[in-house]
């Protein structure tokens, strides 16, 4: 199976602007531009808020199979990520990635949820995509 998004990006850096959109609709002719990803406007979106999402996703269906392998069944995950881009030798890169977690599961004692969390962040296809090469953290509690 393969996903599928396009951008189209008109003008140079600093003056243009693009949109995202993807194959099932959900995302639409989302803007994007030099000033929503550098420097704070909320007009639009950035490639790193959709890496947030997809990580935040991914991570919490990562968990919920995790946590169905020890015989538990939540009731409720709810993920947090903060992507940060930051400035590198040679340009750009994604430094961090910060992914806070809640969840409610019946019956669960807090080391066993402990290990499904640390085996969801090495599992999840978004965490192994970045492992190499960004500081993924976890904070992940249950409530």
């Amino acid at each position: 199976m393969a996903s599928k998004a396009s951008a189209v990006w008109t003008g140079s850096l600093k003056e243009g602007k693009g949109t995202i959109s993807t194959a099932t609709g959900v995302l639409k002719d989302a803007n994007y531009s030099f000033a929503t990803r550098f420097e704070g406007d909320a007009t639009g979106t950035t490639p790193e808020e959709l890496i947030a999402a997809a990580h935040a996703g991914c991570f919490s269906m990562a968990l919920g199979a995790q946590l169905g392998e020890a015989g538990l069944k939540p009731t409720k995950i709810e993920t947090h990520a903060a992507v940060s881009l930051g400035k590198v030798e040679g340009g750009f890169a994604i430094t961090r990635i910060a992914l806070t977690t809640t969840a409610s599961v019946p019956g669960a004692l807090p080391e066993v949820f402990a290990k499904a969390a640390a085996e969801a962040k090495a599992g999840c296809p978004i965490s192994k995509l970045f492992a190499n090469n960004t500081e993924i953290l976890l904070d992940a509690k249950l409530v």
